[in-house]
C-alpha cells in the first residue's frame, strides 16, 4: 500500500482489502514516525475500522482515516491543546465536526500536536515538544496546526483537521507543502473547539490535494444550532472541482508583497500568476491601504479574546492542579505552572489591552481597524473574483531560530492574519520550492465563495505537479 494516497485511492484500498487493514497500515507508519506529529494515537481506531468492515457503512468517508488537531473535542481521547494545564482532560462530548466525520464513517487515527492553545506559528510552544517539518527535520512545520499539516505531508494520515485563527491552517500548509483551507467565518461550526479567539478562528481541512479538501468540506460544513455564528450556505464543494479559469479576474494586492519577502517566494508566486494567465485568467494589481495595520490589530483582538477565554482554566474542575493553602493560592500556582511562556505573555497583553484606561486606546481602536481591513477586502473583491499572494513571506525556518524573539515570530503572520480579520475564505497550496523547501500560494475569495477559490486551486493543481512532490526526509 502506497504511503501517500488521496481519499479516492484510500477508498479503493478499503474495497480491495478492508478498512481495518488500511488503518493498521497508517498506524504502522505513525509508529515509525520521526516528526512528533501526534500527541495521542487512538487505541479505538482499529476497532472503529473493524466495525465498519463488519457492519458496513454508506457514508462518504466509510473507513477513511483522519487526524484531528488537539484542540477539537473527541469523546474518549485526551484533548490538551498542547498545554500542561489540560493534562488528563478527556472531553465527555464530540465537537460538531467530529459528529459529522463519524456520521460519514471516518476513522479517527489520533490527535495532532499544536502550539499551546493555538498560540504560535511554529508548533514549538507545545508542552509535548516541537513537531519537525517532514521536508527537513531541523525546521518547523509552521503553526499552530503544525502537527496536522506534518502528518499529512509525512504520509501518516490521508487528511487532517486543523483550526485557523490567524493563519494556523495555511501557515503549516505552506511550510509542509500540503493544501490547507480556512473557510469563511461561520461556514463550519466551532462547537467543541477549545476557544482561543472566538471572533477569528475557524476549523479547516488539510490534505495532499484540493479534491480531498472539497470532500472534507462537504462533510464538515453546514449549520449547527449550538454555534450562533454558523450559517447554512448549502454549498456543494466538490461541484467546484472544475479545470477552468477562463475569464477569471485575479487581484494582486501589492501590500502582500512588502519588505522582508524572500525573493524565491516572490518569484514562485509570480510564476503561478503567469500560469493562471496562460490558462485564460486575467490579473490586475489592487491596493489595500489598511493591510499595514492588520497585524497589530489582529494581535490586540486575539490576545484580548484569549485573556477572556483562558480565564476558565484554573485547576478547579479538570486538568492539571497545583496544591495551595487556599483557593487563590491554588489557582495562582496552577496557572503559573500549567501555562507556557507564550500563553502567559498573550494573557498578560490581552488583559492589559482590556483594562480600564486602555480599552479604548487599544482594543476599541483594533476593532475599528478590523472594520477598515474588512472594507479593503470588500473593495478589492468588488473589482476582481479572487486575490492571490504569498501565504508566508519566507520558507520554513529552523527549530529554535525565532522562538526567543516573539515579535519576529508574530511578523511571519503578516500575510495570513488579515484574512481572519475579514472573515473571508483562503486556501494555501504548494506552488514552488526554494532550497528543497515548499512555497505556498494563497488564494483569497469573497465570503462564502469557496467554490471559486477551490476551482482556481484545482485548476492550478491539474496543470502543475507541485502537489505530487514528497518530502525526502520521511520517504
Amino acid at each position: 500500500m502506497a504511503k501517500w494516497m488521496s481519499v479516492a485511492q484510500v477508498k479503493e484500498k478499503i474495497e480491495e482489502n478492508s478498512a481495518e487493514e488500511v488503518t493498521a497500515r497508517y498506524l504502522e507508519v505513525i509508529e515509525k514516525s520521526k516528526i512528533n506529529g501526534y500527541v495521542t494515537v487512538s487505541e479505538k481506531s482499529l476497532e472503529q475500522a473493524r466495525k465498519i468492515d463488519v457492519e458496513g457503512h454508506e457514508g462518504s468517508l466509510a473507513g477513511v482515516p483522519i487526524a484531528i488537531k488537539d484542540n477539537i473535542s473527541v469523546i474518549g481521547l485526551p484533548t490538551s491543546c498542547g498545554s500542561k494545564i489540560l493534562e488528563g482532560y478527556v472531553p465527555p462530548f464530540n465537537a460538531h465536526v467530529i459528529e459529522k466525520l463519524l456520521a460519514a464513517g471516518a476513522v479517527i487515527l489520533g490527535k495532532t500536536n499544536m502550539d499551546e492553545f493555538a498560540m504560535g506559528s511554529s508548533t514549538e510552544t507545545s508542552y509535548f515538544g516541537p513537531t519537525a517539518n517532514p521536508w527537513d527535520l531541523e525546521r518547523v512545520p509552521g503553526g499552530s496546526s503544525g502537527g496536522s499539516a506534518a502528518v499529512v505531508a509525512a504520509g501518516e494520515a490521508p487528511f487532517a483537521l486543523g483550526s485557523d485563527t490567524g493563519g494556523s491552517v495555511r501557515c503549516p500548509a505552506a511550510f509542509c507543502g500540503v493544501v490547507g483551507l480556512k473557510p469563511t467565518y461561520g461556514a463550519v461550526s466551532r462547537y467543541g473547539v477549545i476557544a482561543y479567539a472566538n471572533s477569528l478562528e475557524q476549523v479547516g481541512p488539510l490534505a495532499n490535494n484540493v479534491a480531498d479538501i472539497a470532500v472534507l468540506m462537504d462533510v464538515i460544513a453546514g449549520y449547527d444550532r449550538r454555534d450562533s455564528t454558523s450559517i447554512d450556505s448549502k454549498t456543494e464543494y466538490q461541484k467546484a472541482l472544475v479545470d477552468d479559469v477562463k475569464n477569471l479576474k485575479i487581484g494582486i494586492p501589492k501590500e502582500f508583497f512588502g519588505e522582508g519577502i524572500h525573493p524565491d517566494v516572490e518569484r514562485a508566486i509570480w510564476n503561478a500568476i503567469h500560469k493562471y494567465e496562460n490558462l485564460g485568467a486575467t490579473w490586475e494589481e489592487v491596493s489595500m491601504p489598511n493591510i499595514k495595520y492588520a497585524l497589530a490589530s489582529y494581535y490586540i483582538i486575539a490576545m484580548s479574546e484569549a485573556s477572556s477565554n483562558l480565564a476558565r482554566f484554573d485547576g478547579t474542575r479538570y486538568g492539571f492542579r497545583e496544591s495551595g493553602e487556599n483557593w487563590h493560592s491554588m489557582v495562582s500556582k496552577t496557572r503559573a505552572e500549567g501555562f507556557g511562556t507564550e500563553v502567559k505573555r498573550r494573557i498578560l497583553l490581552g488583559t492589559y489591552a482590556l483594562s480600564a484606561g486602555y480599552h479604548d486606546k487599544y482594543y476599541l481602536k483594533a476593532l475599528k481597524v478590523r472594520t477598515l481591513v474588512k472594507q479593503d477586502f470588500d473593495n478589492a473583491l468588488s473589482k476582481v473574483d479572487l486575490l492571490m499572494a504569498p501565504t508566508m513571506p519566507n520558507p520554513a525556518f529552523k527549530i529554535g531560530e525565532k522562538i526567543e524573539d516573539p515579535l519576529t515570530l508574530y511578523l511571519s503572520d503578516v500575510n495570513t492574519c488579515p484574512i481572519n480579520l475579514a472573515g473571508v475564505p483562503s486556501i494555501s497550496m504548494p506552488c514552488g520550492f526554494t532550497d528543497g523547501l515548499p512555497i505556498g500560494l494563497q488564494i483569497m475569495g469573497k465570503p462564502f465563495d469557496e467554490p471559486t477559490v477551490l476551482r482556481a486551486a484545482y485548476t492550478f493543481e491539474q496543470n502543475t505537479d507541485y502537489h505530487t512532490k514528497r518530502p525526502p526526509e520521511v520517504a
